[in-house]
């Protein structure tokens, strides 16, 4: 390093410093956290209250009012095969959260088998679930909970690195289980290819025995252009290869009407449901119908909710912009970050220079942005390389966006030169 560019990197750390000081000085208080729907978006679905006007009669007769019901109404299970583009009679209805049935089918394979008690996960001694990374933080905490180790490999601009995905398994018998979110990546926004999704197809051909994919399509309608990249349909593909019991899918309305109050669903084979509903009879009488055929009346057609997920992408589309301009008007031909520019889910995923992604979310905290932890998208918090930050700009007003992507602009710029300058030392 010549001094005359270590002059140079202090002046600009001095530079960066100030305009760091000025932010602090403005008190901020913004939550780029989680991908949570905005009031905005709430506010599309407002529709669901008083929509049954007393009238509490399914389709089939079923008073939704009274218990029963473990598989969930039929216009139900229709509505969840609308969203995931599967066969509604491979589509049992839960709760508000798909999260929820995530958990509670894995811990029905760990503890109980979901093909009989010989298949369950906890005759096998240690247990292994492979981790596409960067990869969602929910998904490694139930890992967590049940004491199953995580092993990652590398997402690709395509889903996950399938040739390490292919010989971890084949080298691996204790591997079990693949997290995916197959659309919209949580968090990098990539949507897996079709050769990606026939690959996955037939992992059951060379995994051991009670190998499942959770298949966790959480961003199924979630598109944010027209003419969206369409996902290849993994049901279709384990059907052509005979490995219809490896794939486990997932989906709700969380994102599509309300948060906390929406309708979730699980599409799975014939075998897999009923070891599924063999545990789950044990836990419940039956789910939340009322709210059910609520939602069905809402969205009682394919249309109808590609024209609702449409409003969303109104609101959103704003948001992601001002996240991503300023992003190449920071960034761009440089190398101080790389990032994804998603045309669909709830998150981008950025890459600061490797060991500055701590700083980067420490000085956004202290300047009033709150950001997910540095690690987070990582098993056990813990990235490697110390670079990815996921930021979810859903919740803010546009303007709020705006401004914290100002400041984490110039927090990743001042983690950068701090780095660097250090490294002279």
């Amino acid at each position: 390093m010549q001094p005359d560019q270590a002059t140079q990197l202090r002046q600009l750390e001095s530079q960066l410093a100030a305009e760091y000081q000025t932010i602090l000085s403005k008190k901020l208080n913004l939550d780029l956290t989680r991908g949570k729907p905005s009031s905005d978006q709430l506010d599309l679905s407002d529709a669901l209250d008083g929509i049954l006007k007393g009238n509490y009669i399914a389709a089939d007769g079923t008073d939704t009012r009274n218990y029963g019901g473990l598989d969930g109404l039929p216009e139900a299970k229709q509505l969840g095969a609308n969203i995931m583009g599967v066969d509604a009679a491979n589509v049992l209805v839960g709760g508000s959260s798909s999260l929820t049935l995530m958990f509670q089918v894995a811990s029905t394979a760990y503890l109980f088998g979901l093909k009989d008690a010989a298949s369950a996960w906890k005759n096998e001694g240690e247990v292994k679930f492979l981790c596409p990374v960067p990869g969602y933080d929910r998904h490694f905490t139930i890992c967590e909970q049940l004491g199953i180790k995580m092993v990652t490999v590398p997402m690709t601009s395509t889903g996950p690195d399938m040739d390490a995905v292919e010989a971890a398994i084949k080298a691996d018998s204790s591997i079990k289980g693949m997290w995916c979110v197959p659309k919209y990546s949580n968090p990098t926004g990539v949507v897996y290819s079709d050769e990606t999704v026939e690959r996955i197809a037939k992992l059951g051909k060379i995994a051991s025995a009670n190998f499942r994919v959770f298949w966790d399509n959480a961003y199924s309608v979630h598109d944010l252009v027209d003419n969206a990249p369409q996902l290849a349909s993994i049901l279709e593909a384990t059907r052509r290869n005979g490995t219809e019991d490896s794939v486990l899918q997932f989906a709700s309305t969380s994102k599509i009407t309300q948060a906390g109050a929406g309708v979730a669903f699980v599409a799975a084979s014939a075998a897999n449901l009923a070891g599924f509903k063999k545990a789950l009879g044990a836990q419940t009488i039956g789910p939340d119908k009322v709210n059910q055929i609520r939602h069905t009346r809402f969205l009682p057609d394919r249309s109808a909710l590609m024209a609702h997920m449409k409003k969303h992408a109104e609101l959103l589309n704003p948001r992601f912009e001002a996240v991503l301009e300023a992003l190449a008007g920071a960034f761009e031909g440089t190398d101080l970050g790389a990032w994804e520019k998603p045309v669909g889910g709830y998150f981008v995923s950025f890459d600061t220079r490797k060991g500055c992604a701590k700083e980067t979310v420490r000085l956004a905290a202290e300047a009033g942005v709150k950001l997910t932890p540095a690690g987070a998208t990582y098993p056990y918090g813990k990235d490697p390389e110390d670079r990815n930050i996921r930021i979810a700009p859903s919740v803010p007003t546009v303007p709020e966006v705006v401004e914290a992507m100002k400041v984490f602009v110039t927090c990743v710029k001042l983690a950068s030169v701090r780095q660097e300058i250090a490294a002279l030392a």
